[in-house]
């Protein structure tokens, strides 16, 4: 442990549980592949999380979903509350204005999640993301924002987790972060891209544009501006969009180092 040795099968079991929180109700095949834990390794994962509670079965098929009882598990975690509600009417503003829909989001472990979104704010979105949706890190433009500028020691950290996990990575995007390249081109620019999105519930349809939001020079979330791959393309998107999220971004963290609000009309 004192290399930081993961123990697979817990490991493996946090991956089917967080599968099953994030997509359910799903079929044991769909469980397997969502968490790219093996079949058999999975079904017995499943028996023990339907034993203890934590998931049931649902009477008319043979589909998994989560219990009350998985709120137990984060009874001692204190949420971003203050980060949600700062950002909130600066977000519902930046889709009014654009149309599209705009998600804040933090890191936990080597996930993003999805802590507020306007997805349900506008017709220009394929589907609804509710708090508590899962990204991969190193496959979405908010994980990628998040990795540029969060601290090279936490930076090193998190790859070097990444590399020793089961989950398949890009391995062109790891050995862009490692040597840095992609690290100084994202805080260059200040934004991170991700075109055809694959891990979403409609994958290869939307593309992303994300901005970090500081507070007392940390990444404090990401703001993401999600769109219709299809619709712009992502150099014509950055041109359009970039200077207007990057504009919100530095105003929540502002507003969070203050603790007094923007004024959303000067913006």
């Amino acid at each position: 442990m004192e290399k930081g040795v993961p123990i697979r099968s817990i490991s493996r079991s946090i991956a089917v549980m967080q599968a099953i929180n994030r997509d359910g109700p799903l079929s044991m095949m769909d469980i397997a592949n969502a968490s790219h834990v093996p079949y058999p390794t999975a079904c017995r994962i499943v028996q023990t999380l339907l034993y203890e509670g934590l998931i049931e079965r649902e009477p008319a098929r043979k589909r998994y979903r989560p219990t009350a009882l998985v709120q137990s598990l984060s009874y001692g975690y204190q949420s971003h509350d203050e980060l949600v509600t700062r950002a909130r009417p600066h977000i519902v503003g930046l889709t009014k204005s654009v149309g599209w829909p705009v998600s804040l989001v933090t890191r936990v472990g080597q996930c993003m999640i999805v802590r507020d979104s306007t997805h349900a704010l506008t017709s220009m979105t394929l589907n609804n993301y509710y708090p508590g949706y899962a990204l991969p890190l190193l496959e979405c433009a908010s994980g990628l924002a998040h990795l540029a500028f969060c601290s090279a020691e936490e930076r090193r950290a998190l790859l070097a987790g990444i590399r020793e996990s089961d989950v398949p990575v890009n391995h062109n995007t790891m050995q862009l972060l490692e040597g840095g390249q992609l690290v100084d081109e994202i805080r260059r620019e200040g934004i991170a891209t991700n075109g055809r999105n694959r891990h979403t519930l409609n994958p290869g349809k939307t593309s992303s544009i994300a901005a970090p939001v500081f507070a007392n020079g940390q990444v404090a979330g990401v703001m993401t501006l999600i769109f219709f791959a299809s619709a712009i393309k992502m150099t014509e998107a950055v041109r359009t969009y970039a200077p207007m999220l990057k504009r919100v971004a530095a105003d929540i963290g502002l507003e969070l180092e203050s603790g007094q609000p923007v004024d959303l009309r000067a913006a």
